[in-house]
């Protein structure tokens, strides 16, 4: 029989949000502040943004079980398969130890050839973790990376105090639904989080599914982010929105690698290409979903665009990269500190033959650990451009 001590929500026990609200059932956290959230209200990016992807609660204690109430709102779409349920990521003094999943919660249902939705509401949830082992340690829950959650209560055997500063440097990343995490088993199992376990660091993840859009908030939260070590991942959510052509997509990232550098003026700052994405190569968007896929409950993507309209400035990945290369080129010759990585190297041709990407744009679970080692390896590395 436990005696149970509830220990309150603070700041101060949470890593990897950007901001945090207080909500009628307790703390959401969020990835984009308040002032961004504001500026354009897009439900694509306001739920990415609202799921935890890389966030995760650290404390130190003797309890050997923990509870955590939560609410979390869970994605369902039209037609296809349910989605699994999100996992919270139980790590004791760095090591992965349990793995639990929420009951109850709300529902958002999307209409994917519509884009309508419907919310349902759901009550809170339980999830408890025991048999942890005995004397001091750190413990880490990592939220689920793919349902916004709402922090409600946090019980334990023993009492709770914030982890110590391990002088972990800080990591932060942009990028899109696949830094994010989509289709990763689990949340330390997102190529980010499993590079920075390699490398050593404190992550923050701003990788927004559908949104790595160039939008100016984003540069600015990046701006404002305090981080030693910086990377942005761009490309494949340019193409499969269809949003610019390359005569606006230049001037844009100049325009928000310059607003990074406004906070950041000197610290490590590598810019990632798109990894391979067979569809959209040499095929400009928008993605669209593929209906006779979706008929037979799959969720698969197509590229809807044209190959002709390249010379007309569409965009596809491989006009991507040869820009951002000539960008960095650029740029890095009065700028030392600003590296270029080309994300083939953490997936390419010969991993698509032997991983594909199973909907035709995000990695599974085998290539997210993939990723995420290479990404360590090339970046975090005596010689890497973030060591």
């Amino acid at each position: 029989m436990h005696t149970w001590i509830t220990t309150p929500l603070t700041p101060d026990l949470l890593r990897g949000a950007v901001d945090l609200e207080r909500t009628e059932h307790g703390l959401l956290p969020h990835r984009l502040p308040g002032w961004a959230r504001a500026q354009f209200s897009d439900p694509q990016l306001d739920m990415a943004e609202s799921q935890p992807s890389g966030v995760r609660l650290v404390f130190r204690t003797r309890a050997t079980a923990v509870e955590l109430d939560t609410l979390p709102t869970r994605r369902a779409y039209l037609g296809a398969p349910p989605r699994p349920d999100g996992v919270y990521d139980l790590l004791v003094d760095g090591r992965l130890a349990d793995q639990a999943v929420a009951t109850g919660g709300n529902t958002l249902t999307i209409d994917m050839t519509t884009g309508a939705t419907e919310h349902r509401p759901g009550p809170v949830g339980t999830l408890r973790f025991s048999g942890l082992s005995e004397g001091d340690k750190d413990v880490e829950i990592w939220l689920p990376h793919n349902e916004t959650t709402e922090l409600v209560a946090l019980r334990t055997d023993a009492p709770v105090e914030p982890a110590p500063d391990r002088g972990r440097r800080t990591w932060l990343h942009h990028g899109s639904s696949i830094s994010h995490g989509s289709n990763a088993a689990s949340p330390s199992g997102t190529w980010p989080a499993l590079a920075a376990a390699l490398g050593g660091v404190e992550l923050v993840n701003l990788g927004f599914g559908g949104s790595a859009l160039l939008d100016p908030f984003t540069a600015r939260t990046l701006r404002d982010t305090p981080a030693d070590l910086i990377s942005v991942k761009l490309g494949i959510n340019l193409v499969n929105t269809d949003l610019m052509r390359l005569r606006a997509f230049t001037p844009a990232v100049h325009g928000f690698l310059d607003t990074i550098r406004e906070g950041h003026p000197s610290t490590p700052l590598l810019v990632v290409s798109p990894i391979l994405c067979p569809i959209h190569e040499d095929t400009p968007g928008p993605s669209a979903p593929d209906l006779s896929a979706l008929s037979s409950g799959q969720l698969r993507f197509r590229a809807a665009g044209d190959p002709a309209e390249l010379a007309a400035g569409k965009l596809s990945l491989g006009v991507i990269r040869d820009a951002l290369a000539r960008i960095v080129e650029q740029r890095a010759a009065e700028d030392p500190q600003l590296y270029y990585l080309d994300g083939r190297e953490l997936y390419g041709e010969a991993d698509n033959a032997a991983l594909p990407l199973p909907d035709e744009l995000h990695p599974d679970a085998a290539t997210h650990r993939l990723m995420g080692e290479r990404f360590a390896e090339l970046a975090f590395a005596a010689e890497g451009p973030l060591r």
